[in-house]
Formats: structure tokens, C-alpha cells, sequence
């Protein structure tokens, strides 16, 4: 399996290649060592199919951003966005990319321990890396739902066979709201809220 996780080493091999999101075309560079490097993958394809962009200024947590086409295209519609991941060069791409599409001064591109602690976000946008395990990916959703603000709202896109409908039941037993929005391609999109009666709320 790719460990496209952590920061890879060896030498590194780019592409180019256009996408369209929410109508508009962008010019991505991508590389070996990162997740979907030969284009955007069907699951977050289907998010941002099934989710419109938030007004502009919102605050966006982009968990797990990649090479950053969640990232640019929210940053393209006016939102600020923190985007995170653990893998260096996924992160020095998404860099690139906001830059390269004019939009590098709504994004903050950061490893998990450079986001200030006390920042909350009004959503939270995830391909999230289901692949590290279960125990693995509920400490992932642990640390950072909680940075939800209380009219806050995640959005989270998982395969149906690795394990959407349990996560979902997961959710819902961790004290949120969380609803089906979407399904297609053999994803679920999960929309996630605090609950009426959470500590968040």
C-alpha cells in the first residue's frame, strides 16, 4: 500500500493536469508520494459534486488536504481555509496550487501542531484517511470535530465499503449529528453537526 501518509523520500516525479470544480477549470501539479497524484480521486469528486461552496469568509478546516483541489476550490469561492495534512509534500503542492490559482492569500497550508489550538472553523471538508485503521481514524475525528464552532458543520466523504455506515453509527454514539447527505459511486457524504445537547453546541 502507497504510504502516502507521511512525507515520502526518494526522488520525486510531477504531473500536471487540469481540473473543474464548481465550474471552474484549475491547473494542478501533483507527484508521487501523494494520494491520488494522477488525478482527483472518485471520492472526493463526489464531495464536491454533492456539496456547494459556503459563502465567502467562512472558515474552512480542510482535513487531510493533499495536493489541495478541496483547498483551491474553496479558496476560489472566497473561504479561508486551513488546510492540514501530515505528509510534507502534499502540503508544499497545495501550496503551489493555491498559488498558481491566485488564491494563496485565503489559505493557510500547515502540518496538525502548527494550527493554533484555539482556532474553531465553521466547517470541516475531509477525504478522510480511512485506510490508517479504525482506532487510528477515531483519534483523527476525536481531535479535530471538537474544532467545529457551535453552528458548525463537517462534511466527510467515505467509501460505503470501507466502512461508511459503521462511522456513521460511530458518530452518532460520540454525541453529533450525523446525517447522510449523498451517496454515488460507492461513497457516502456524511454531514456532521454537534448534537442539540453536546457540550459543542
Amino acid at each position: 500500500m502507497s504510504h502516502y501518509f507521511d512525507t515520502p523520500e526518494g526522488p520525486v516525479r510531477e504531473r500536471e493536469f487540469d481540473e473543474t470544480i464548481w465550474g471552474r477549470t484549475h491547473r494542478f501539479v501533483t507527484s508521487n508520494g501523494v494520494f491520488s497524484f494522477d488525478g482527483l480521486d472518485l471520492g472526493t469528486s463526489v464531495l464536491l459534486r454533492s456539496i456547494d461552496a459556503p459563502p465567502a469568509g467562512t472558515r474552512v478546516l480542510d482535513l487531510g488536504c493533499g495536493w489541495g483541489p478541496i483547498t483551491v476550490a474553496l479558496a476560489d469561492a472566497g473561504v479561508h481555509v486551513t488546510a492540514v495534512d501530515v505528509n510534507e509534500r502534499a502540503l508544499e503542492l497545495c501550496r503551489r496550487n493555491a498559488e498558481r490559482a491566485g488564491v494563496g492569500e485565503r489559505v493557510q497550508v500547515v502540518t496538525p501542531d502548527a494550527v493554533d489550538p484555539e482556532a474553531r472553523f465553521d466547517e470541516l471538508w475531509s477525504n478522510p484517511p480511512i485506510r490508517i485503521g479504525k482506532a487510528a481514524l477515531h483519534e483523527l475525528l476525536l481531535t479535530w470535530l471538537p474544532r467545529l464552532a457551535p453552528e458548525g458543520t463537517a462534511y466527510l466523504v467515505v467509501s460505503k465499503n470501507l466502512g461508511a455506515d459503521s462511522l456513521q453509527k460511530w458518530l452518532i454514539s460520540q454525541g453529533y449529528s450525523c446525517e447522510r447527505r449523498a451517496s454515488a459511486k460507492g461513497f457516502r457524504v456524511l454531514v456532521v453537526s454537534w448534537a442539540t445537547d453536546s457540550p459543542g453546541a
